[in-house]
């Protein structure tokens, strides 16, 4: 309810009643659009004790607002202000706004931030989305999660649980990330040097936010990862670029940086790169190992989806070799489970993660403490790898197919390489076919093509657009790509 004893204004000394001028107060306020049509008035009973006047008072002003037509009474409910409200305002009324909806640039302190969205399709037609390479939320473990969720709301810890302070995420989770990091990636870490996350996205703002300062020279990959690119941006940092192929970003080209610059951070994503895909090769991994300990610059290590991999022998993180605690490594069970199951992590030197832990109360003073308790208990119990061994066999099966058929129909149309993991792949169209239009023709066919695109401005050499397949069936795919060769005939 409207603060009516304050919005609501009586000058003991004004020539009206007071009656009038509470009517006329009311009026205002719904021309303002303050008190909507359709809205109905506290009762007069009410209203009296609201602006401590006599209910005869309000009684009269209610009356006022009858005659002249701004509300009505309805039986047993109220006074409730009409739908169409009188010729003094138009009858197709809409409420005022107090935010002007055009800004400029002059009132974003830096630069405007890309916008994100999906392009319009008729209602009629059954869309099929195809995003950046997220999971499928139909093997997400949600049964076991929620279980374990509901048992730790009933058990006797909760109290302990909820009433214990913020060290960088739940201990028992830190505890087994660690374990499962430990495992996986060989890290070989401990408590200590880890904090939790809501997903990777956070964990690289924060470690921006920690480590660059306006002016400071970084090296990114081109293309790169557009969200954590703004993130540098936002930062203030200088940008260099540098090529990636088949193997992955060119060593020999951050050599040449690291020796003309003064590099302070190197930002990338060693496997299943961001957006093309690709592994980095063992022989540049040992050779940017060699230029971390030789020019003492640092990495943002991203390791979104590690655990996918279609290969026996995936390679390990960088981080797992020496670096001399100049390498910060990023991960995100999300890619794990489901979009909106916010859970990830930075693991770095001890100083530098109880920063991360301080600057994270800036923006978040908590997790989610019982999620990640629930998950700690599937790391524990061995159910989180069972989940990954099943989804990789899925997930494996859907590349392979999603390969079969963009090389059949559309290979004389794009480039790509069947990747070795990862939820998605890197469609890159010859000059011929412009992707905006192929967006826009797909769109209009059913099919939202919602991976990130790099078509526009320094990215225009690309024309090339993330296929996330993961979470598409097979019958999805067989549509996906026969609505693509249908826009591109």
């Amino acid at each position: 309810m409207l603060p009516y004893q304050t919005l609501v204004v009586i000058e003991e000394k004004s020539d009206l009643s007071v009656y009038r001028q509470i009517a006329n107060s009311l009026i205002s306020l719904i021309q303002q659009g303050k008190i909507a049509p359709g809205t109905f008035l506290p009762g007069t009973r009410q209203m009296a004790g609201l602006i401590h006047v006599h209910r005869n008072t309000i009684i009269n002003a209610y009356n006022e607002l009858l005659v002249q037509n701004w509300i009505e009474t309805l039986p047993r409910k109220g006074y409730r202000v009409i739908l169409e409200l009188p010729l003094v305002k138009p009858r197709s009324f809409r409420p005022g706004t107090n935010y002007d909806e055009s800004l400029n640039d002059n009132d974003f302190p830096r630069h405007r931030l890309p916008q994100s969205g999906l392009p319009d399709i008729p209602s009629h037609i059954d869309r099929i989305i195809v995003n950046d390479g997220l999971p499928d939320i139909d093997l997400m473990p949600f049964k076991e999660i929620m279980k374990e969720y509901r048992m730790l709301v009933k058990s006797p810890e909760l109290e302990t649980i909820l009433a214990s302070g913020d060290n960088g995420g739940s201990v028992k989770l830190k505890n087994a990330t660690c374990r499962f990091l430990n495992n996986s990636r060989g890290l070989n870490i401990t408590p200590d040097k880890i904090m939790l996350t809501r997903g990777a996205q956070m964990a690289i703002f924060i470690a921006v936010g920690l480590l660059v300062s306006p002016g400071d020279e970084i090296v990114l990959s081109d293309p790169d990862y557009i969200m954590a690119g703004e993130i540098f941006k936002r930062a203030g940092a200088v940008i260099h670029r540098i090529t990636a192929d088949d193997d992955g970003i060119n060593i020999d080209e951050l050599e040449q940086l690291l020796s003309r610059k003064n590099i302070k951070l190197l930002y990338l994503v060693p496997h299943h790169h961001h957006p093309t895909t690709v592994t980095l090769s063992i022989g540049r991994r040992a050779k940017l190992l060699s230029l971390v300990n030789r020019f003492k610059f640092w990495i943002i290590e991203d390791d979104f989806d590690y655990d996918y991999q279609f290969k026996n022998k995936p390679i390990l993180p960088l981080a797992s070799g020496w670096h001399g605690g100049k390498i910060i490594y990023i991960g995100s069970f999300t890619k794990l489970l489901a979009p909106s199951f916010r859970l990830g992590y930075l693991v770095g030197p001890v100083d530098l993660i109880k920063q991360a832990i301080a600057y994270r109360r800036l923006i978040d003073t908590r997790g989610d403490v019982i999620m990640e308790e629930a998950l700690a208990i599937l790391i524990d119990t061995g159910r989180l790898d069972r989940h990954i061994k099943r989804s990789n066999k899925t997930y494996e099966s859907r590349c392979e197919l999603a390969c079969r058929l963009i090389s059949e129909s559309l290979g004389h149309a794009v480039q790509f390489k069947k990747p070795d993991g990862g939820l998605a792949i890197w469609l890159k169209f010859n000059e011929c076919y412009p992707l905006a239009k192929i967006i826009s023709k797909a769109a209009a066919a059913g099919l939202v093509l919602a991976g990130s695109a790099y078509h526009i401005g320094e990215d225009k050499k690309h024309n090339g657009i993330r296929f996330g397949f993961a979470s598409l069936s097979e019958d999805e795919l067989y549509k996906a790509v026969a609505i693509l060769k249908q826009v591109i005939a």
